[in-house]
């Protein structure tokens, strides 16, 4: 089959069809426009990082979508687990000491940590607006309140930089250019791949930003659990349960997953580390205790 089109009326198909080409790549880059104008015009100042982001949501937006989403993501992990459990209280208060200890404090969010019921997935999250989630599965694999601080000051790292509402805005952004690309591109005889092509240049895309995200998480998180007197040395110990469970359930290659590989965020906090203490991490940082269980 050819490119080009079939039989011999090539020349005058390109001649009748360029008017119908040239008003879809028309209508394509308004669209695009539309989507970059909204994006670089809806900016705001992180008022603990400083950093310009392009964020249209307020704090107050933020924080409404949380609340309301997170009882629905606790439903799909299992459910809460009860106030008075032990391991409940625990993670309440590491959170609570984390957001009200450190820079995390400056933030306009009203932190809440939930430990969640789900006993066979390691994972912690965040929501919008402060919702901190802790699965039951992974807490039982941490050995002691530094590790915790560590899972729980990374999610908090994500609240404050608000990594949700701007993966948001990208993911506006991203879907008005895929919209562009398949308006201005699109054709019957074969405009379906470019529907394709930039559906999955904006996935990776996405992908790209969350690995950064994931990477700039581990440095507030870093940064939090010092801030209240826990040794960060125990983030390389929660890394290597994470690279434990990763290994041994399989795992797809990193540039198509959101997160960086453990062992690669093990040499970028064991790099951190070295440039924070250069003679060491100050020995007042403590482990801190064992945790609780029910």
């Amino acid at each position: 089959m050819s490119i080009f089109g079939s039989g011999g009326n090539y020349g005058f198909n390109q001649y009748s069809g360029g008017g119908r080409f040239s008003g879809r790549l028309i209508i394509g880059v308004i669209i695009a426009i539309i989507g970059l104008v909204g994006y670089f015009t809806h900016t705001s100042v992180n008022p603990v990082t400083g950093e310009k982001q392009h964020v249209s949501m307020s704090a107050a937006e933020e924080t409404q979508l949380g609340l309301q989403a997170a009882p629905q993501m606790a439903a799909q992990m299992g459910g809460e687990v009860p106030d008075n459990s032990v391991e409940t209280q625990e993670v309440r208060y590491i959170g609570n000491t984390l957001a009200r200890g450190s820079d995390a404090a400056k933030s306009p969010y009203q932190y809440q940590y939930h430990l969640l019921a789900d006993t066979q997935t390691v994972n912690a999250f965040a929501l919008p607006g402060g919702q901190v989630f802790i699965t039951k599965a992974l807490y039982d694999k941490l050995k002691d309140e530094a590790e915790l601080a560590g899972v729980l000051g990374h999610e908090t790292g994500h609240v404050v930089e608000r990594h949700s509402a701007q993966q948001m805005e990208k993911g506006r952004l991203g879907q008005y250019l895929v919209n562009a690309v398949v308006v201005g591109t699109s054709d019957r005889r074969g405009g379906y791949s470019a529907d394709v092509i930039a559906s999955v240049v904006n996935n990776v895309t996405q992908l790209h930003f969350s690995r950064d995200d994931e990477s700039e998480a581990d440095s507030e998180g870093l940064k939090f659990m010092t801030q209240v007197g826990y040794d960060p040395q125990a983030m390389i110990d929660v890394m290597k349960v994470l690279m434990a469970v990763s290994q041994s359930q399989g795992r797809p290659p990193e540039f198509l997953v959101t997160h960086p590989y453990p062992e690669h965020r093990i040499e970028q906090i064991t790099q951190q580390l070295k440039q924070a203490y250069p003679n060491g991490v100050p020995s007042n940082l403590k482990r801190g205790k064992a945790l609780p269980r029910d």
